[in-house]
């Protein structure tokens, strides 16, 4: 219903080395691209935790639930941990939209330019439309937020391609759907993209 708040949902990996941002490792070799995603991950919870209250926060884990990182963010922040299913990318998008009542948000842990006041302006537009997202530069995107269960949102999308913003686009207006996009993001996974980010916190 209107103006009710809605649950986030936040997807990350376990910082493994080898496992995670490996197209960092040229850059950072494979500690030190592990060790950004720890940052990453990090930066995003706490931008949540500014947005919402973290009863309303879940950080999904993946890789190695128990890891060190996730304690810490529990312990820190206060966040509900969950354990990611398996499943593409849009059955674990769509399994943690629907694991509670009323409208939800999912967002990626490697998108530092989704702020909490960016977070908010998502919350605020879901009030008013069906479906909420955040176009991302490379094709994908960055957060999408619903009010209920809209399974071909989700189905036979060409996941980790350019081509995901568009289909899942497509199927909002084939669907139906009231759709808000608030903003255009940028993700990281490139060493561009790391150097972006690292030039944007020189300059805060």
């Amino acid at each position: 219903m209107p103006g009710e708040t809605p649950q986030l949902h936040l997807l990350a990996k376990a910082p493994l080395p080898g496992q995670a941002k490996t197209r960092l490792a040229p850059l950072l070799g494979t500690e030190g691209a592990a060790d950004a995603h720890a940052q990453l991950v990090r930066h995003c919870v706490a931008n949540a935790c500014k947005a919402l209250p973290a009863d309303h926060i879940t950080l999904w884990t993946a890789l190695d639930h128990t890891h060190p990182l996730f304690g810490e963010l529990y312990e820190r922040f206060g966040v509900t941990l969950a354990q990611q299913p398996g499943g593409n990318l849009g059955a674990r998008i769509r399994h943690a939209l629907n694991s509670s009542s009323g409208p939800a948000m999912v967002m990626g842990s490697d998108c530092p330019s989704i702020t909490s006041d960016l977070i908010m302006a998502c919350i605020q537009q879901l009030s008013t439309h069906d479906v909420v997202m955040l176009p991302a530069e490379d094709g994908g995107y960055g957060l999408i937020g619903t009010h209920g269960d809209y399974p071909g949102l989700f189905e036979l999308i060409p996941w980790g391609s350019d081509r995901v913003l568009s289909a899942t686009r497509q199927r909002i207006e084939a669907l139906g759907l009231r759709a808000s996009y608030p903003a255009t993001v940028w993700d990281i996974d490139r060493p561009e993209d790391w150097q972006r980010w690292q030039a944007i916190k020189s300059s805060m």
